[in-house]
């Protein structure tokens, strides 16, 4: 069982660089704190789920029953006592059908990807909504671009609203990219995402949910824990999946980013959210990340520095 400290994370006033994406978080809002509430026992979780989990079969098409289950998975930490941000991919497979398409188109169709999303979002939302709201929940949809947290307003803007959902214990956020007006970000992926929210929002905990069990040694088997990012590049492949945007590598850089900030972060199987609890209290199959030490603040752009 995982054992480490939360009390081991930074205060959030280091600038924070997301170097490897040309993105940086301003200086601004590291004084800005996002309040937490005084009376939350249990842990802030952001749990990022891959396209690779939300979609089924070589054309890319939603995945409704995996949809149900995660939702049933996420609902029981909800009701265990856990905040939960969910940071969801999904939305260009959940499109595919309003445009009568087979398979997901590629990246030199992005108009056609962007119309996808836009159609997908909705049909996305619907699907979430109706799964939670069999546990009592409702959902609330945010979909920010990169630009959205950046700017001191707009970055201002998506932490109140949070903080606002967080209050009510009854609504789970569900954030995406917006690709359907993104100029960049669709050759780019939701771990990135996930790891500037964990941050932002003072999470206690960063769920990475892919196809795999977990980062894979040599000989396939599953590796529990990394120090640091630069003991396992020789483990990272190269591959991802056919409708996927992020592969192992992207996924290893957010994670470094997340625990370096202080904040849990694991890899693990989302083909197996049954484990998610277990997950959330230490256990289960995954790749965990050590949390570095208040007395050894480290930027991103340093963890970003061992893969280039």
């Amino acid at each position: 069982m995982y054992t480490g400290s939360q009390d081991a994370r930074p205060a959030l006033k280091v600038p924070f660089t997301l170097a490897m994406h040309g993105l940086m978080l301003p200086e601004f809002l590291f004084p800005f704190s996002f309040p937490m509430s005084n009376t939350r026992q249990g842990k802030r979780i952001v749990i990022k789920i891959g396209t690779g989990v939300l979609t089924r079969g070589k054309g890319g098409h939603i995945h409704h029953a995996m949809i149900a289950r995660l939702s049933q998975a996420i609902s029981d930490v909800h009701t265990a006592g856990h905040e939960v941000i969910i940071v969801s991919s999904g939305a260009v497979g959940a499109g595919l059908e309003a445009f009568g398409l087979e398979k997901r188109p590629d990246q030199t169709q992005m108009k056609l990807l962007q119309a996808c999303a836009a159609a997908g979002q909705a049909h996305l939302m619907h699907l979430y909504d109706s799964q939670f709201g069999l546990n009592g929940l409702k959902v609330a949809q945010l979909l920010v671009t990169h630009e959205d947290l950046k700017g001191k307003m707009s970055s201002q803007s998506v932490l109140g609203t949070l903080n606002t959902i967080l209050e009510h214990r009854g609504i789970i956020p569900i954030l995406n990219e917006n690709d359907s007006v993104a100029i960049d970000e669709m050759v780019g992926d939701n771990d990135v995402l996930s790891s500037i929210l964990a941050r932002l929002i003072q999470a206690d905990m960063l769920m990475l949910l892919t196809s795999v069990n977990g980062l894979q040694a040599s000989d396939s088997t599953i590796i529990p824990f990394v120090e640091h990012i630069s003991e396992v590049l020789t483990c990272v492949r190269d591959e991802k999946g056919e409708n996927s945007r992020g592969g192992m590598d992207s996924k290893l850089r957010a994670a470094q980013a997340a625990a370096d900030a202080g904040i849990e972060t694991l890899i693990a199987n989302g083909n197996n959210p049954e484990q998610l609890l277990d997950l959330v209290n230490g256990d289960g199959i995954a790749t965990r990340f050590r949390i570095r030490s208040p007395h050894s603040p480290q930027t991103i752009s340093d963890s970003a520095a061992a893969l280039s």
